[in-house]
């Protein structure tokens, strides 16, 4: 399927499915294409599909529709180009090629050496990145013809030059890697790089660097006349005496501002100029008279300058790209985790509304009998039970609320657990006793095993508490089906492993091998409308807060085992080891 993906603008990150005839992109809400941009007219443009194509048409917008940073007034796209209505950067991927083949079915891993079948292969030799850029391109130092260690040396220097650029996605590290590598292989004196602002479109300076041993708190003053030319043409220029270039505007030229020799170049991406690199040999304008000599810059700086500001700007397209992305997984994060709240709460707010609707119901009746004088007591004690009943109704529901919010809290919040002192028999025994009654409104058998070894050991009693409730009150609810349903919660005690476990299985539907790792995804819940789809997640984050782990096992039709595994540090050990970091530390009692 083709879409739009927005790449800069207001809707940064959001992406527009295109599988109609006909797409309208305006400001207004009747269009497909929705941009939230004061820049674009309410009717901007229209796609129209052509086959396995869409052709943008302009629809007489105010300020024109672009593909590829050209004017267009109908212009057919093909997956890459860019396309750009008022202050918005749209990417447009097309179709698949139906001609490329799957290769899923095509190609064979052969097993490795040793195996039923074995291929024979055997690696003689390996090579990183370091090694391949020395082979491609030696040391050019000892070569007798200047012409071809100059060509291996600026090979070297573009290949280094896409590796580092490659190694990073931080624009800030990226830019000033690339000045670093410049001041490295070019003898100047100054430098910057200036990115295009997304918003304004004009030349904001991001990095700047002077040469060791120069006043790093000078000013660097460049000409708005190179740079306007250096953008509008997309060309590359050398300077060395500006008096006699007419291009320069003497008045706002680099001889007033005291440059002997300078080089701009346009940092030209895909599609357009991203930004500027300038670097310079600064002296005053006596010494710049009083010079002589050979220029420190020449047209193979140009070059490799040009070459060097092209894969500069095509890093920091990537990372403008893929900032946009994490921005659009972040919406899609938080428009997934509002709609699931959303549901949950409905769901939640229609319980208590349920049972204040018998609460009032049992209060009238009860008010009808006191206003009449009469004195029925069936009656009353109808109005009574309807009382209670929504009562009940009304306090599960605070329960869910509140289950609901603590693991909210609990699954958002990086924490340290609080370890002390424990039995994790008692805190097990306490969640079974907590959940009797639930089990007992489903017909559900709820049997307690402790363990008899079990010592006193060292974690966090709340967070315990918390992750073996979420699991037994999964296994109580997944046996609500089942003709005689079975749970069974039991601990164990492994001195010889350091283990501790809490395991809770149950007789219950089962869960199919695909879907076990799903279980643990947040928000996915196989309980309906009563499952928040938290409580695995938060299981989950609580063992391994503690170094431990859970563990599933499952059989479709048969039920399922969550063991919930965790280190085992005795209270005694571990008061041990405080007093012996006390004597350490040289705190005597």
């Amino acid at each position: 399927m083709a879409s739009l993906f927005v790449i800069q603008g207001r809707d940064q990150g959001s992406r527009f499915q295109l599988e109609d005839a006909v797409h309208s992109i305006g400001r207004t809400h009747t269009h497909s294409v929705r941009l939230h941009d004061t820049e674009v007219s309410r009717n901007h443009a229209e796609l129209i599909r052509k086959g396995n194509a869409y052709a943008v048409r302009d629809l007489g917008s105010s300020n024109g529709t672009f593909v590829n940073g050209k004017l267009v007034t109908e212009h057919e796209l093909t997956s890459g180009d860019q396309l750009q209505v008022g202050r918005s950067l749209l990417l447009y991927t097309g179709f698949i090629d139906d001609r490329l083949e799957d290769a899923a079915g095509q190609v064979d891993i052969v097993p490795m050496a040793g195996s039923a079948i074995d291929d024979g292969s055997r690696i003689v030799a390996s090579l990183g990145q370091t090694g391949g850029s020395e082979w491609l391109m030696p040391d050019a130092r000892g070569s007798s013809n200047p012409w071809l260690a100059r060509a291996r040396s600026n090979l070297q220097i573009m290949y280094r030059t896409a590796l580092a650029v490659s190694h990073t996605m931080d624009i800030d590290q990226l830019l000033a890697r690339i000045m670093d590598m410049i001041f490295d292989w070019v003898e100047a004196d100054r430098g910057c790089i200036m990115l295009k602002d997304l918003e304004t479109g004009k030349l904001t300076p991001k990095v700047r660097r002077h040469r060791r041993g120069m006043r790093t708190e000078e000013k660097i003053s460049i000409s708005k006349t190179i740079l306007d030319y250096v953008v509008e043409q997309n060309e590359g220029v050398l300077t060395s005496n500006a008096r006699d270039d007419s291009r320069w505007d003497p008045a706002q030229s680099i001889v007033t501002l005291g440059v002997r020799e300078a080089i701009c170049v346009p940092m030209q991406g895909r599609y357009e100029v991203v930004g500027v690199i300038y670097i310079d040999t600064a002296v005053t304008p006596q010494k710049m008279l009083a010079a002589k000599g050979a220029n420190q810059f020449t047209e193979e700086h140009l070059r490799l300058m040009i070459a060097i500001a092209h894969q500069a700007a095509l890093a920091v397209e990537d990372t403008s790209y893929y900032k946009a992305l994490v921005q659009a997984e972040r919406l899609a994060a938080v428009g997934q985790t509002i709609a699931s709240l959303s549901h949950h709460i409905k769901n939640i707010l229609q319980g208590v509304r349920g049972g204040s609707y018998l609460i009032e119901l049992g209060l009238g009746d009860h008010d009808t009998m006191a206003k009449s004088g009469e004195r029925d007591e069936a009656a009353e004690q109808k109005a009574v039970d309807t009382i209670r009943k929504g009562w009940a109704i009304v306090e599960r529901n605070q329960e869910r609320i509140s289950t609901l919010v603590m693991d909210m809290l609990t699954f958002s919040k990086e924490r340290e657990p609080e370890p002390r002192a424990a039995s994790l028999n008692e805190i097990t025994a306490e969640v079974v006793e907590l959940m009797t009654s639930r089990a007992q409104e489903l017909s559900v058998e709820l049997v307690w095993q402790p363990a008899s070894d079990m010592p006193s050991l060292m974690f966090d009693p709340e967070a315990l508490h918390r992750a073996i409730l979420n699991v037994l009150t999964n296994a109580i609810d997944a046996c609500d089906d089942a003709e005689q349903g079975r749970v069974t919660v039991s601990t164990h005690y492994d001195d010889d492993a350091k283990l501790a476990r809490v395991v809770v299985e149950d007789n219950g539907g089962g869960i199919a091998p695909d879907d076990i790792e799903a279980i643990f995804t947040v928000f996915v819940s196989r309980k309906g409308g009563r499952g928040t789809g938290l409580g695995l997640p938060v299981t989950r984050k609580i063992l391994e807060e503690h170094g431990g782990q859970v563990r599933v096992e499952s059989t479709v039709g048969q039920g399922s085992k969550f063991t919930l595994e965790l280190p085992a540090t005795p209270a005694e050990a571990e008061g041990n080891q405080r007093m012996t970091q006390s004597f350490a530390a040289g705190d005597v009692p």
